[in-house]
């Protein structure tokens, strides 16, 4: 049935005027007064704005200053008729009347003096305290008059007016202001590269567990997930523990320069020749017993020495960036960029070693799990599953209870162990209840779910409020403007890689799984080479972001030219803002120009 006409028009009608509503409430929302932009004092403000906006702070000259002063009596007196007649070829000044009394508005017109200059106009009474009555402005022939009231200053000696110009002397230089932006402009650029490359690093590997087509297919039966919730915070554990211990040793080997280069050299070829044994290249004949329980002892030793060999050298690169500070002079930043790598590498190691143990803990209780499921009988894997899921729920809530009394400080064992353990319990068993044997769970799927949404609520805050938190951390400056932009693009960019792998063909990820590759496999020579050229493109854009939003979180304490703009518009300086204002315009177009040069090479 067709809408009649009239009803059309009313409706239209209708929307119009609900549309005229909410345009009317936004304009009130939005205090929008007109009548606030055609007041004198405003136009007046806002002229003096943008006049200093266009005459940036840029160059200055040096100054050479003249003095021309002219004696008055206030209140007059009979000495007022003996003074001095001027020289008339030398910059000089006249008052009319000659002289007056105090309060008294007097004309004051100057000659000869420096063509087109500016400046105070000063009265001078015998104390010799300078007290400014007005500002003088000279025209093309050095004339000037200026009409000002004489200061409540009575007295039987003479005084004077003083009139102070100054002109340039010399070529232009580069001002302290502009001086001051380059040096800033220059932090600002190198701290949105830094915090693009730390935030790049991590957001790449997080794309992958991002993205949907690569975590849905992924499923795991229930008795694998119960023990891994288990043993997964064991590895954790175990794997900081080893850490622990191996950074000992280090200390005690970097003890002495001997020990350590003993340790640097000798570690990696102890590593090299029992690698070579645990992983042949070739094997003529199938390994013998006493091989197949020992090779997996000799990786493991590997690893520890690998561990060993990063912390030798963390601990060595900041032992020698440091000694390189003072000979190097100026650019003894070299020296401190080694010793920072060599104190980030160990910072990272006990992090990456506690995810290395949970790594492979979890994926040895995967195996676990799987070789349970097939090897059982129904009824002996009801029961696994009921005793696991009450282990697993019980450690998995009681873990989510320690967080908790964390971050606030409930310190009550039995409100944040004990409740969520049994509350876990029950749930994990009877979750185990309701699952056959063969079923599994869309473990892939949750991991995925779970990675969004934390990227969503990174990016829902904004990195000028990050900022405010990592100014308190690591205290004001660029250092926190590189991890407030590194976190924010860690964020924004793993969302963007995700939805390009999530955009990605599917043929060749059907052909490389056809042929038995496992999952890393896949994604490296399926999923890998069609993503490249966006995740360059991507990245470079992000450097431009960057660039911009470290300009803005200056304001809150990140370092870069932000903190000086900001500066000076709260000063009122708005020459000098200028400059910042036109640095920052001519590096946005800069990294506009060359990202869109890249692009062009690289996709």
């Amino acid at each position: 049935m067709k809408t009649p006409k009239i009803l059309k028009s009313i409706l239209l009608g209708l929307a119009i005027l609900l549309a005229l509503v909410i345009y009317a409430y936004g304009f009130q929302v939005t205090k929008v007064n007109l009548e606030e932009t055609r007041e004198p004092r405003r136009q007046m403000q806002l002229t003096r704005i943008l006049r200093a906006l266009v005459r940036p702070d840029i160059f200055t000259y040096e100054k050479e200053e003249f003095t021309v002063s002219l004696p008055i009596y206030t209140p007059c007196s009979a000495e007022a008729e003996a003074l001095p007649e001027p020289i008339a070829d030398s910059p000089y000044m006249v008052m009319s009347p000659t002289c007056a009394d105090p309060s008294t508005e007097v004309t004051v017109e100057g000659f000869n003096f420096e063509p087109n200059t500016t400046g105070p106009l000063n009265f001078i009474p015998p104390s010799g305290v300078s007290l400014q009555m007005g500002t003088i402005t000279t025209d093309n022939d050095g004339h000037f008059v200026a009409t000002v009231k004489l200061p409540k200053r009575p007295d039987t000696v003479a005084q004077e007016i003083r009139a102070i110009t100054r002109r340039n002397v010399g070529g232009p230089m580069f001002s302290k202001n502009a001086k001051d932006t380059w040096e800033k402009i220059i932090e600002t650029v190198f701290l949105a590269l830094l915090a693009t490359t730390f935030g790049v690093a991590i957001a790449i590997p997080i794309s992958f567990v991002a993205a949907r087509n690569i975590m849905t297919p992924i499923t795991s039966p229930f008795t694998s997930i119960a023990i891994s919730i288990l043993l997964i915070p064991v590895g954790i554990v175990a794997g900081g523990f080893v850490a622990g211990k191996l950074h000992t040793l280090a200390d005690l080997m970097t003890g002495s320069i001997w020990g350590a280069l003993a340790g640097v050299i000798g570690t990696p070829v102890l590593m090299w020749f029992i690698f070579r044994w645990a992983v042949p290249p070739i094997e003529d004949e199938p390994p013998t017993r006493f091989e197949r329980i020992a090779r997996p002892i000799a990786i493991f030793f590997t690893s520890l020495l690998g561990i060993l060999f990063l912390y030798l050298v963390s601990s060595l690169a900041i032992q020698f960036g440091k000694a390189l500070i003072v000979p190097l002079g100026g650019l003894g930043f070299l020296g401190k960029f080694i010793a920072s790598l060599g104190d980030i590498l160990m910072t990272l190691i006990p992090v990456v070693t506690a995810l290395a143990g949970a790594g492979v803990l979890g994926g040895f209780a995967g195996r676990v799990g799987q070789w349970v499921v097939e090897h059982s009988s129904h009824s002996a894997n009801r029961i696994t599953n009921l005793v696991l899921g009450g282990l697993a729920g019980a450690a998995l809530f009681a873990i989510i209870g320690a967080g908790i009394n964390w971050l606030y400080q409930i310190d009550n064992a039995w409100t944040t162990f004990g409740i969520p353990a049994i509350v876990g319990a029950i749930g994990g068993v009877i979750l185990a209840g309701f699952l056959s044997r063969t079923a599994t769970l869309p473990i892939g799927f949750f991991i995925y779910s779970l990675t969004r949404t934390l990227l969503n609520g990174m990016r829902s805050i904004e990195s000028l409020v990050m900022v405010i938190i990592f100014a308190v951390w690591v205290g004001i400056g660029p250092f926190a403007g590189v991890l407030a932009l590194a976190l924010h693009t860690i964020a924004s960019n793993a969302k963007l890689y995700s939805e390009q792998v999530e955009g990605i063909m599917a043929g060749p990820l059907e052909a490389i799984t056809a042929t038995g590759a496992n999952r890393l496999q896949t994604i490296i020579y399926a999923v890998i080479p069609q993503i490249v050229p966006p995740y360059i493109s991507y990245t470079m854009y992000r450097w431009d972001i960057n660039v911009r939003m470290s300009t803005i979180i200056g304001f809150a304490g990140g370092g870069g030219i932000g903190f000086l703009l900001q500066q000076n518009i709260n000063l009122l300086n708005y020459r000098a803002a200028s400059t910042q204002m036109l640095a920052i315009a001519i590096v946005v177009a800069s990294m506009d120009y060359l990202s869109s040069k890249l692009r062009e090479k690289a996709i």
